[in-house]
C-alpha cells in the first residue's frame, strides 16, 4: 500500500503542498497566511489518512530531531499514563516522537532519567519532577542553556522560572469535603499519601478549611501521612478503620491510595458506602468501573499532557515568548462510594449542626453550588 504523502493531505484538505508543509514543519509561514481553520483542517487530515513525515529528513533540514523527553514518577499510576497520553496525542499530528522514563520514585533514579533524555538531543522536555531539590541544579543549567522545557507541579518557592502545567484542585477538593458533610459525617480520614511533603497540599489544606468552616477540630489521628503506593494506602486504611471511634469516610489524595482503602474496608468486612463512604481524586479510568463505582476529583490528566505538549511547542517555535503557567481547573464527581453516615455518627453532639453544603464550600472556595446527586459532575 502507498504511503501518504503531503500530496495526498494537500489534495483531501483543498489546499497546496507548500501549506501542508508549512503546518507539519511549523515553520513560519512569511507571506502566505494560514488561518487557524486550515491549520486545524490540515491536522486532521494528516491523522485521518495516516500521514507521517519523514522524521531523517525534517532533522537534516532543520537540525531538530522532532522528539520529546518526558519523564514520569510512577509506572504503576495510571493517573501518569493519562497524562503521557494526552502529550502522545497532541504531538503525533505534529510529527513528534516521545522519548519515555519513569523514576520509580526514586530521587537517584529521577536524575538518572533526565540525564538520559537530555543525552538523547531531544528538542523539548517535559518533566514531572518529584524531587525537585536534587534536581536543582540540573534544570537551572537546562533553563540557562535555553532549553524547551516545561513542568509540572513546579514548587512555588522553586526560583525557575518555566513553563508550568498544574491542575487547580481547590475548588474540586472544596466540593469533595462539602458533598461529605452534606451527607453527615464528622468523622472523616485522611490517607495523604506523597514522596514528598509539598506536594498535595490543596487537597490537605482544603480538608482543614472545611472542618473549621463548621467549627470541627482536625483530629491528627484521622491523618495518615504515609507513601504514594497502593499498599500505603492499604496499610493507612486499616489504621484508621482500626481507630475508636473509627471514621465514618476516608479520603485518600489520589485514586490509587483509595483502590488500597476500598481494599482494607473489604478486609474489616465493612460495606461501601453503608458502613464507610471512600473517595479519591485523579478519575483514574478504572474509577468509575470499580465496586462501587469511585467518587473522584477529575484532574484533567489527559488535558494537562495535551496543554503541556502545546506550551512546550510555542516554546520551541518561539523561545523569547513569556513564561506561561497553565492551571487546569478538576472537576467533582460524586459516585456511589459515597454515601449518608451511618449508626456510628449518632455519639456526634447533635448540638453542632452542619451547615448547608453551600455554605461549607463557600467557607473553603469562595465558590457555591447545588446538592449533589448520584453520578454527576461540577466543573
Amino acid at each position: 500500500m502507498k504511503r501518504p504523502t503531503q500530496t495526498d493531505v494537500a489534495r483531501l484538505v483543498g489546499v497546496s503542498r507548500a501549506v501542508v508543509s508549512y503546518v507539519v514543519n511549523d515553520r513560519p509561514v512569511g507571506t502566505i497566511t494560514i488561518s487557524e481553520e486550515t491549520r486545524r483542517r490540515v491536522l486532521v487530515a494528516i491523522d485521518e489518512i495516516g500521514y507521517q513525515p519523514d522524521a531523517s529528513a525534517q532533522s537534516l533540514r532543520s537540525g531538530k530531531t522532532r522528539s520529546v523527553g518526558v519523564m514520569i514518577p510512577d509506572t504503576h499510576n495510571p493517573h501518569y499514563w493519562q497524562i503521557v497520553s494526552g502529550v502522545e496525542n497532541a504531538a503525533r499530528p505534529h510529527g513528534y516522537d516521545l522519548f519515555f522514563s519513569s523514576t520509580s520514585l526514586d530521587p537517584e533514579r529521577e536524575l538518572a532519567g533526565l540525564h538520559t533524555l537530555t543525552r538523547r538531543r531531544v528538542d523539548g522536555l517535559i518533566l514531572l519532577v518529584t524531587y525537585y531539590q536534587a534536581l536543582e541544579a540540573e534544570l537551572l543549567a537546562l533553563k540557562e542553556a535555553q532549553n524547551a522545557l516545561v513542568m509540572f507541579g513546579l514548587p512555588a518557592d522553586s526560583g525557575l522560572d518555566v513553563d508550568t502545567v498544574a491542575p487547580s484542585y481547590a475548588e474540586g477538593a472544596a466540593e469533595m469535603m462539602a458533598h461529605l458533610l452534606a451527607l453527615g459525617h464528622r468523622r472523616i480520614g485522611l490517607v495523604f499519601g506523597v514522596a514528598v511533603p509539598t506536594l498535595g497540599l490543596e487537597r490537605l489544606e482544603s480538608y482543614e478549611v472545611a472542618h473549621h468552616a463548621i467549627g470541627l477540630h482536625v483530629n491528627p489521628d484521622y491523618v495518615i501521612r504515609t507513601g504514594p503506593r497502593i499498599e500505603d494506602g492499604y496499610i493507612a486504611a486499616l489504621q484508621l478503620l482500626d481507630l475508636q471511634p473509627r471514621p465514618t469516610a476516608i479520603v485518600a489524595v489520589n485514586d490509587y491510595l483509595a483502590i488500597g482503602a476500598l481494599r482494607a474496608c473489604a478486609e474489616r468486612g465493612l460495606r461501601v458506602p453503608a458502613d464507610v463512604s471512600v473517595a479519591g481524586y485523579d478519575n483514574i479510568d478504572v474509577a468509575p468501573y470499580l465496586t462501587p463505582p469511585l467518587t473522584t476529583v477529575d484532574g484533567s490528566a489527559e488535558e494537562m499532557g495535551r496543554r503541556a505538549f502545546h506550551l512546550l511547542l510555542h516554546r520551541m517555535q518561539h523561545p523569547a515568548a513569556p513564561i506561561s503557567h497553565d492551571r487546569v481547573p478538576a472537576r467533582f464527581i460524586a459516585r456511589a462510594s459515597t454515601g449518608h453516615a451511618g449508626p456510628a455518627e449518632e455519639d456526634i453532639d447533635r448540638a453542632q449542626q452542619p451547615l448547608p453544603e453551600t455554605s461549607v464550600l463557600s467557607a473553603a472556595s469562595g465558590a457555591s453550588i447545588a446538592p449533589v446527586a448520584r453520578e454527576t459532575t461540577r466543573s
